[in-house]
């Protein structure tokens, strides 16, 4: 009896030990990859240390601020992010250069411009 009950705390503590473990990996995986991002993030002004505006907030992209300057992309990391009540800060200086680079990727790989419209035809024989 007493041998079973010490075999199944092994089990229990090895599974549970597993299952934690798997968890918190999860968990890592979700934050990498944008689903627990807060939404007070998106559609702010992005302001630069001095005050000065540098664009609008649109997307994260794992640890990425995606922000719309005129008509460029600019990524921004997170950790240089500083939410406010109504705007977004970013602390220190911006490298432009590699904040471009950043946007520029993340352009390419997932934004999509609508080019053409459906005509009304096309919308009454979907429904």
């Amino acid at each position: 009896m007493i041998s079973q009950l010490h075999c199944f705390l092994l089990i229990a503590n090895h599974t549970g030990g597993l299952y934690f473990f798997t968890k918190k990996n999860e968990n890592m995986e979700r934050k990498r990859s944008g689903q627990d991002i807060d939404p007070v993030m998106l559609c702010k002004f992005v302001l630069d240390g001095s005050g000065k505006k540098i664009g609008e907030s649109v997307s994260v992209d794992h640890d990425v601020l995606i922000v719309k300057s005129g008509s460029r992309f600019l990524g921004v990391p997170l950790k240089h992010v500083e939410p406010t009540e109504k705007t977004l800060l970013v602390k220190g200086l911006i490298d432009f250069t590699k904040a471009y680079e950043l946007g520029e990727k993340w352009r390419k790989e997932s934004y999509r411009e609508m080019t053409e419209h459906d005509g009304p035809e096309k919308q009454e024989k979907r429904f």
